[in-house]
């Protein structure tokens, strides 16, 4: 169904999609008043870098002290704080549940993604929030989802990121999680590089058809976990999705939908999706790994990710221990 084209594009999309922030800056989550909000670590690293945000640096760092923390552990634990703190701050500003990701150094790692997962749980309850309002986000690798699978079944529900195929996207709905979010950008980016192109149409941008077929399959074979498409490169691609269960885009791209009218027809629609006709797959761990090796855009921008949010938690240290360097280190 088209919407009114007097109504603001962004008015048009939330009218058919869960519309969710991706940043860590509260003016724009004030601004926009998303249902959710999405953070990882190079948004909380950009967070802490706002003069704003400034106490809440000061304040994660002064009680890891106080912990009796020094050194490394002193950094991790405040790392830790800052992050639980700015989710807390956005919960304030919203209805719905804020994203808030696990340590991406233990991406490969079940246990302990698990351990910290109960960690960050433990000190949003200690705050006053429910479970129900904290998505937990853990990169899709295998380890990942397992962690994730064993969490959602104890009441903690995950945010499952960095999906690139439909082998990460049938996994994460075969263990249960909450919500995926497939990245549209970084595919669409990675296909330019890779084949030399400018541009694609919007009908034929890679980022934009794998979270079309995603959520076909997800419909079709009436799963319940939900598709948040993420990592938008302009406009045209979040219209494109019109109608998928969520999207999470920048407070820049948000601008713009607000302020452009015109008609915007539903892209996406449960109907729809239930006539498709893809392959049911059954995936298990050596399914996983052949499709993973065998898809050289997934495994590269999957690994490329979890790199990317290392390095971002590693000038969040840097900025702390300049921050706090005469009591950090005794």
């Amino acid at each position: 169904m088209t919407q009114t084209s007097s109504a603001t594009l962004l008015n048009q999309l939330q009218s058919m999609t869960t519309v969710v922030a991706d940043t860590g800056d509260l003016t724009a989550i004030e601004q926009f008043r998303p249902i959710d909000a999405t953070t990882n670590p190079s948004l909380i690293t950009a967070a802490a870098s706002l003069p704003s945000n400034l106490p809440l640096i000061e304040d994660a760092l002064r009680d890891a002290r106080a912990e009796g923390h020094v050194a490394d552990v002193l950094i991790d634990r405040a790392i830790d704080l800052l992050t639980v703190r700015l989710g807390l701050e956005i919960l304030k500003l919203i209805k719905g549940r804020v994203s808030t990701e696990v340590d991406a150094r233990l991406s490969y790692d079940t246990a302990e993604t698990i351990d910290k997962a109960r960690e960050l749980i433990s000190m949003y309850k200690n705050a006053g929030i429910d479970q129900s309002r904290i998505l937990i986000k853990i990169a899709a690798t295998w380890e990942g989802i397992q962690a994730a699978r064993a969490l959602e079944q104890e009441g903690i529900h995950c945010n499952l990121t960095l999906i690139f195929g439909l082998h990460q996207a049938v996994a994460c709905a075969d263990a249960g999680i909450t919500l995926i979010s497939p990245f549209v950008g970084r595919i669409l980016d990675w296909y330019k590089k890779s084949e030399g192109k400018d541009s694609y149409p919007i009908e034929l941008d890679p980022g934009v058809l794998s979270v079309r077929e995603i959520y076909a399959y997800y419909k079709q074979y009436h799963h319940k976990t939900e598709v948040m498409g993420a990592s938008f490169r302009s406009m045209a691609q979040v219209t494109a999705l019109a109608g998928c269960d969520l999207l999470t885009i920048s407070p820049a791209l948000l601008t713009k939908l607000s302020t452009h009218t015109g008609e915007l027809p539903r892209q996406l629609s449960v109907e729809n999706a239930q006539h498709s006709k893809i392959a049911q797959l059954v995936m298990t761990k050596e399914r996983f790994d052949d499709m993973h090796s065998d898809n050289l855009m997934a495994f590269e921008l999957l690994q490329s990710g979890i790199d990317g949010f290392v390095k971002a938690r590693e000038q969040l240290t840097t900025q702390l221990r300049q921050i706090g360097i005469a009591d950090i280190y005794p």
